[in-house]
């Protein structure tokens, strides 16, 4: 295949993936039995996601005319993509660089979270059998020129020592936070309450501390988290819920909480699932200066950053961890 050709499959796929056939539908059913954190209304916003700001065809040319290289004959390399297993489909924006590229592509997946993306395979197989071979699946990622992984900071310890003598982009974790200013709307804090609490707050782009001025009330806050009150009905999230709420009694700490996430003042930028932290500033353009250089933080969202209800939507240049992937396997 031409890139020509690849992206025309690429919008196919999106097109596949948008009309929700009953084969697509049975398989979303079969990726939430296995992972329960996996809930249809969440697996059905990765994948809308997916189809309209990666596999759109506006989005996708506009994409690949940024990289002259995408055009260009290579001889094929083998790229291992080790894929974490947070959010639905979270290694789909690695597997269509190594796709384009033009590289041959080796993919781990995560228990968690590999009938999908398998299920995405076999389409593309049975559509293209000639570019059956292009991705392929293993337990274990040997003899590859190069390598991508995703994981925890403990589990990069391990990648950069096995892979360090392999070209390799390696993640840690990292997470996300908001700046709010206090005057932000009903409608902005709705969406806020999307870039909280979608996936459960799983994903790197979730915002899980925010930031907010002397004095903030957070009684419009809490009010619009109640957009996600239902989640306190799924066993694995109340689950959390009551064991951190029992943490906090037991330890007489300060918190708020409208029944389904709890609101703590915590300097940390990580919160554990079903906690949201928050902390003070005194001057904006001072947290922005000493967020700036923080590494473990994705995205920053607020009214001049990121907008409300966009963290959990990324576009095909948003780059986990800022590093641009596809400029990465062009120039192996």
């Amino acid at each position: 295949m031409n890139i020509t050709e690849k992206e025309a499959a690429l919008v196919r796929l999106g097109q596949y993936l948008a009309d929700k056939s009953p084969e697509l539908e049975a398989v979303k059913e079969r990726a939430y039995v296995a992972n329960g954190w996996f809930i249809p209304s969440f697996i059905d916003n990765a994948i809308d996601n997916i189809t309209r700001y990666f596999l759109s065809p506006e989005p996708l040319q506009q994409w690949l005319q940024g990289y002259h290289k995408v055009t260009e004959e290579r001889a094929p390399k083998t790229v291992g993509i080790v894929s974490a297993g947070n959010i639905p489909l979270v290694g789909f924006h690695d597997w269509l660089c190594g796709f384009v590229s033009g590289h041959r592509v080796k993919m781990k997946l995560s228990g968690k979270d590999e009938i999908l993306m398998k299920h995405i395979l076999e389409k593309i197989s049975e559509w293209y059998p000639d570019q059956a071979g292009q991705t392929e699946i293993h337990d274990m990622l040997k003899n590859c020129d190069a390598y991508i992984a995703t994981g925890s900071n403990n589990s990069a310890r391990y990648f950069h020592y096995y892979f360090a003598k392999y070209p390799h982009i390696i993640r840690h974790n990292r997470t996300s936070a908001a700046i709010l200013t206090g005057k932000e709307s009903t409608e902005e804090l709705l969406a806020l309450a999307d870039d909280i609490m979608m996936y459960f707050g799983l994903g790197c782009r979730n915002v899980t501390k925010i930031y907010v001025p002397l004095n903030y009330d957070f009684a419009p806050l809490l009010k619009a988290l109640e957009k996600y009150s239902y989640l306190i009905e799924h066993h694995k999230y109340k689950n959390n819920y009551d064991y951190n709420l029992a943490l906090l009694l037991l330890n007489s700490s300060a918190y708020m909480t409208n029944g389904s996430i709890l609101l703590q003042e915590n300097t940390g930028l990580f919160s554990p699932i079903s906690v949201l932290h928050y902390s003070y500033y005194v001057d904006m353009a001072q947290l922005q200066q000493e967020l700036s250089g923080e590494d473990a933080l994705q995205c920053l969202v607020g009214q001049q950053f990121t907008p409300f209800g966009y963290a959990q939507q990324p576009s095909l240049t948003d780059y986990a961890d800022g590093v641009d992937t596809l400029k990465f396997l062009l120039e192996l």
